[in-house]
Parts: C-alpha cells; sequence; structure tokens
C-alpha cells in the first residue's frame, strides 16, 4: 500500500481542524494552521534543495563538525560559548537557493564550490545553528524556529552531555515523529577510549530509542581526526540525492500535530441501558405513572356513571374526571391540536427536575466516555440545553398521546338492562301501592295476584312484590358486576396507556437529548478518523 501523499495528509488535517474547532485546544488548532502554512510555504519554495540542520548544546562542536563536512573553514570555533550566534549557511548548488534562505531567515550564506560528495551534482544546504540551550535566550529561539522548518534534523552531541535529560525532554522527543529524517552524531569520540565509543553509541541509541526515535541512526565522529565524516557526508548525500526530505520533514510534521490531537480521544459504545436509563428517569419526571392511573380512573368513574344503578350513579358525576382535570383528551380528539395544547398537569417539581437531570447527565457521562474534555464540555452542554427544553416538551408529549380512555360496547348494554330493572321496580311498587291509593280516592282496589306453581319459596308472594325487589337487587348486582369489569378494563386501558405514553417519551428522548449527542458523537467519530488518516493510519 502506498503512503498517502502530503497533499493527502494535509487535507485531513485540516478536516480534523475545522471538525474540532471549539472542541479541541485553541494551541492545537494555532499549531494545525502554522503547520499548513509551513507546508505551503515550503513547497513553494525550492525542491531541489535539501536543508540539514546541525543542532546541539554548548560544547558539543557544531561549528568544527560543519567545517570538517566543508572541507574549509567556514564557521567560527573558540572555546569561548557561544560561539555561533547566528546561523550560517553552506549552500551547493545556489540557484533557487536564495528564496529558500530567505524564508529561512539565514543571512550569513556560503557558496561552496567543492562537491560536497564526490561524483553527484547536489542541491544541498548544511546550517551551522546556534545552541538551543544557550544562555542566550534569542540564541535558543533561532534553534527552536529552525528545528520547525529545516528537512533533516542532525542532532549532534558530545560524551559528556549526550545523556543530558534536558536535550532528550525538551529538543529531541517532541520531534520523535521525524525519525525519517533524523540522524544522531557523537562527536568528539577522539576524547574517549577507543573500547568505550561503541559502549557510548550503544547508550545513546537507547535513550533516542526511549525518547521514541526508534531506527535512528547514530554516527561516532570526530571533527578533529576524521573519523566518521565519510559515513556522515554519505548519510546526508542520500537525503539530498532522494529529494524526499522535504516532503518527509512535512509528513512528519503533519503526523506530529495528528498524534497530539489524538489525545481528544475516540467516543466509546452506548449501551442500550444507558437509553433505558434516560427514558426511565423522563417517564418519571413526565408523571408517566401518574397519568396511567388518571387513564384507569376515569375509565372506572365514567363506566359507573353509565352502568351503575341509576339511583346512584348519578352521585358519581359530582367528582371530577381524572383526566378532564388534567386537560388531557379520552382519546383521539377531532380539532385538537395537541403541539400547542398543554396538559392541567403541575409543573415539574424539584424532585421531577432532579430526576430528568440525573437521568440527563448520567446519559451524557456514557455518551462523553472515552473523549477529550472538549467533545465532553460540547456533550454536556447539549444536555443542558435539553435540560431547558425538557418540561414543554414532555408536556407536549402527554398532550398529543392517544391515552384510549373512550367508553366500551357494553356499557350501553348494561345501561339499557339497567334501566329496564330500574322500570320494573318502579312499575311494581306503584302496582303494589295501588291498593292502599284507590280506595282513598274512592275507586275499586285492585287484586294483587300472587305468585303460585312455582315449588320454591317465592309461592304466595305478591307478584308486584318479587317486581319492586327483583328490579332493585338487579339493578344492584349489574352495578357490582359493572364496577368489576370497568376495574379490569381500566387496569387494561392504564397498561395500554402506560405503553404509549413511554413511546412518546422515547420519542421526546431521541429528538431533545439523544439525537444532538449523538450529533456531537459522530462529530467526534469523523474527527477522529480525519486524524487517523493526517497520522496515515485507518482507522
Amino acid at each position: 500500500m502506498s503512503e498517502p501523499t502530503v497533499d493527502a495528509l494535509l487535507g485531513a488535517l485540516s478536516e480534523a481542524a475545522e471538525l474540532g474547532a471549539g472542541r479541541v485546544p485553541e494551541a492545537e488548532l494555532e499549531a494545525v494552521r502554522r503547520i499548513a502554512a509551513s507546508a505551503g510555504e515550503r513547497r513553494a519554495l525550492s525542491s531541489e534543495h535539501t536543508v540539514v540542520g546541525l543542532f546541539g548544546a554548548t560544547g558539543s562542536g557544531k561549528s568544527s563538525l560543519m567545517n570538517a563536512l566543508a572541507g574549509e573553514a567556514l564557521a567560527r570555533t573558540h572555546v569561548r560559548r557561544p560561539t555561533t550566534s547566528e546561523p550560517l549557511a553552506a549552500v551547493w548548488n545556489p540557484r533557487g537557493a536564495s528564496a529558500l534562505l530567505d524564508w529561512l531567515q539565514v543571512r550569513d550564506r556560503r557558496i561552496m564550490e567543492r562537491p560536497f560528495a564526490a561524483g553527484q551534482e547536489l542541491s544541498l544546504i548544511v546550517l551551522d545553528l546556534p545552541d538551543f540551550d544557550s544562555v542566550a535566550l534569542e540564541h535558543r529561539a533561532i534553534a527552536e524556529r529552525l528545528a520547525g522548518q529545516v528537512d533533516v534534523l542532525v542532532w549532534v552531541v558530545d560524551p559528556q552531555k549526550y545523556a543530558d535529560a534536558v536535550i532528550h525532554r525538551d529538543f529531541i522527543a517532541p520531534l520523535a515523529t521525524h525519525a525519517a529524517v533524523t540522524a544522531a552524531v557523537l562527536n568528539q569520540v577522539d576524547r574517549l577510549p577507543a573500547d568505550e565509543v561503541q559502549h557510548v553509541v550503544g547508550s545513546l541509541r537507547g535513550l533516542l530509542r526511549r525518547d521514541g526515535l526508534e531506527g535512528v541512526r547514530v554516527l561516532p565522529v570526530s571533527a578533529v581526526t576524521g573519523e566518521g565524516i565519510d559515513d556522515l557526508r554519505a548519510l546526508i548525500a542520500r537525503f539530498a540525492a532522494d529529494r524526499k526530505a522535504a516532503s518527509q520533514r512535512l509528513a512528519a510534521d503533519i503526523r506530529g500535530i495528528a498524534g497530539r490531537l489524538e489525545q481528544s480521544g475516540v467516543p466509546g459504545k452506548l449501551r442500550s441501558a444507558d437509553v433505558q436509563q434516560l427514558e426511565r428517569g423522563l417517564g418519571a419526571a413526565a408523571n408517566v405513572e401518574a397519568v396511567a392511573q388518571a387513564v384507569a380512573g376515569s375509565y372506572r368513574k365514567r363506566a359507573g356513571q353509565v352502568t351503575g344503578w341509576p339511583l346512584t350513579a348519578w352521585m358519581l358525576r359530582l367528582a371530577p374526571d381524572p383526566l378532564r382535570r388534567l386537560h388531557l383528551a379520552l382519546g383521539r380528539e377531532r380539532g385538537r391540536d395537541a403541539e400547542v395544547h398543554r396538559t392541567g398537569m403541575p409543573p415539574m417539581s424539584a424532585a421531577q427536575r432532579a430526576q430528568a437531570g440525573t437521568a440527563v447527565r448520567a446519559y451524557a457521562d456514557a455518551a462523553a466516555a472515552g473523549l477529550g474534555e472538549g467533545w465532553s464540555a460540547a456533550i454536556h452542554e447539549h444536555a443542558a440545553d435539553a435540560l431547558e427544553r425538557l418540561p414543554a416538551e414532555l408536556d407536549r408529549a402527554v398532550a398529543r398521546t392517544d391515552l384510549g380512555a373512550r367508553g366500551s360496547w357494553w356499557w350501553p348494554l348494561l345501561a339499557a338492562i339497567q334501566w329496564i330493572a330500574l322500570l320494573a321496580a318502579v312499575v311494581s311498587g306503584i302496582w303494589l301501592l295501588l291498593p292502599v291509593l284507590l280506595p282513598l280516592w274512592g275507586m275499586v282496589a285492585p287484586t294483587i295476584p300472587q305468585v303460585e306453581g312455582t315449588a320454591t319459596w317465592l309461592d304466595g308472594w305478591p307478584v308486584p312484590l318479587v317486581g319492586l325487589i327483583g328490579g332493585v337487587l338487579l339493578g344492584i348486582v349489574l352495578g357490582l358486576v359493572g364496577a368489576l369489569i370497568g376495574g379490569a378494563v381500566g387496569a387494561s386501558r392504564r397498561a395500554r396507556a402506560r405503553r404509549r405514553l413511554r413511546k412518546q417519551v422515547h420519542a421526546v428522548a431521541h429528538e431533545v437529548v439523544v439525537l444532538p449527542i449523538e450529533g456531537e458523537r459522530e462529530r467526534a467519530r469523523e474527527f477522529a478518523v480525519a486524524v487517523a488518516r493526517a497520522a496515515g493510519r485507518k482507522r
């Protein structure tokens, strides 16, 4: 598989920066912008020249090494430190190099006539740089700036300071992603006993490996005796001949900042239990159970009004309907606009708001798991916005729910029987009173027939009395049967209303809480993919 081009890496990095705006630290975005600008500027300049920088601490012998590579005394050397106060450029093949050196802000330039490597026409710039641990801060600033601009980094250390923690921590380790365009030189090996040179080289190689620079070549060199100079010259010549160092350096810069951006993390997978916990909390805040109970109570009340004993059922009308009291519809009502209608339920109590807040924040915590501080803050901001909207949205959701509390087919049937029984009792009662009332008005009293031939205890009872008692008892029994059926059906309606309300709560949770947070998580995933591409990997 071919390596991604610098254009592809830059494109992925720019996409990551756009997605991470407001989510990753501004310092990181500024670093992205600097790299993009630097890449554009470097690629607009000479692609023929390879710029090699010699970086080192005070006393490492960079200037002597520069002279040894050039084959003549270009750089000033002295025991007094620091010697190099401004960068010095040795230029092989100066055509096109001027603009590049202007961009590097290197004024001291020496045009080399002697070839850098025998038999090769190389376009090469070697820079002798100020000490990066110089007591003069402006010297250190120059070294730090050029460490971010040169194509090839050559770290020059000496046997006394090669293990200095400051050198490795502050300068070498931060550029660990640049191993492809990095070399290390152990200078002044002439000061070591011959049998210790390889031991120190191995120790330096181990320190570089700990810095993250795996596989970087370490060359033992002496600018005084010339030992290793040819090997170093050959290594630099290979960089210049390949003419890939500039692109490799840019790719390393991009991968370096991409590695820092990867610290923002990747969103983890949400469990179904997280959503269920959110919906349970919002259901409690929306009074789902109370509304479902009101459905059952409303059904029982209206069933009792219709099917109860007519002489007492009218009293049920005096009690308020639980659903009507909440301004809730019994079912789908024509002309009712649920989007603007509100229930008559009291505003969320402090306890209900706490339930909703706990549920939403717990979901936000789960959604933000694995993500950096910026992404987590954005997710919790969405959660805060959702908490502001939820009271009204949940109220609307309850208002538009078809609660299914309408009457049943058996109500009119039982009501008809009730009225027939009541009519029979009334007629029987009047019939039973006629023998008493008619004589008072001078009329002949009718004969009251009796029940005969049934071979039961009813034999001998007046027929009107049987009708009166039977009508009353039938009405009472029918009322009790209606109450039992109403209770059972009411419980079924309560369960159905609960399911429908929970479905509406699910829709609100999805729209108000889940979708905005999931949108943020998707943005974080796209950011992670773009960062991985910028780092040269596929996610």
